[in-house]
């Protein structure tokens, strides 16, 4: 019974430790895409080498736009090659990754003024917060939920890739709310998932790109939600 006891109070213990390591990886990740990000729009010479001024209003050039596919190629290669990848690479590509992240998002500077994005940063981080912290507690298994919530995201990228050509203000309006919901809800599920994964027998290496990887999830998450929410309440230059 004591051992048993022992057993389970060392498991809880590693379980908090894992959990923290994941949560500090995201969160200094969320601050490096934060520095970049604002580094770059309040610097003239850089954001003129990813913006420029015309007739039709503020324009990315190709570097821009480079910028903003390449977190694909990082994202793709920590999710599928993670297994080949050592510790060390994977954390490397990961603070690539977020400052890439921060190049990319250097627009919203020039789109919103700074006061909403600060407001909506930190609503959504309360939401986050809360949401992960519901995945970590509940007794309810969400993985039914995970799979709806991803079809739903295949859905909303579908029909934000066919609003490009359409230019739907309801559309927009519409994906930006079911995004926001279906982001809320992987919150939860890759939280409780990311708890269901641990294991207490992981050696370092392992436990090391496990925790990465689980912060790049949850990054992910974070940054959409907030992307969303920022088109949803941000207020525009």
């Amino acid at each position: 019974m004591g051992s048993a006891s022992a057993s389970h109070a060392e498991i809880d213990e590693g379980l908090r430790s894992y959990m923290l390591r994941i949560y500090n990886y995201m969160t200094m990740g969320l601050a490096l895409t934060g520095i970049v990000s604002f580094g770059v729009a309040h610097t003239p010479a850089l954001l003129q080498l990813f913006y420029v001024q015309t007739a039709q209003g503020v324009q990315p050039t190709m570097l821009a736009w480079i910028a903003m596919l390449s977190p694909l190629a990082f994202v793709l290669v920590l999710s599928f090659g993670i297994n080949k990848l050592s510790a060390s690479t994977a954390q490397l590509l990961f603070w690539v990754f977020s400052g890439v992240m921060g190049l990319s998002m250097a627009h919203i500077f020039l789109a919103y003024t700074g006061t909403s994005i600060a407001r909506v940063f930190f609503i959504s981080a309360s939401v986050f917060a809360a949401m992960s912290l519901y995945g970590y507690t509940t007794k309810r298994d969400l993985t039914g939920l995970g799979s709806f919530l991803f079809m739903g995201l295949i859905g909303i990228i579908i029909a934000s890739v066919v609003n490009m050509f359409l230019h739907s203000p309801m559309i927009y309006f519409i994906t930006s709310i079911v995004g926001v919901l279906i982001f809320v809800g992987l919150t939860a599920y890759d939280t409780q998932n990311i708890k269901s994964m641990y294991d207490v027998s992981d050696s370092g290496e392992i436990a090391q790109k496990k925790a990465i990887f689980s912060a790049l999830r949850l990054y992910l998450d974070f940054i959409n939600l907030f992307l969303l929410l920022l088109r949803l309440f941000g207020n525009r230059q």
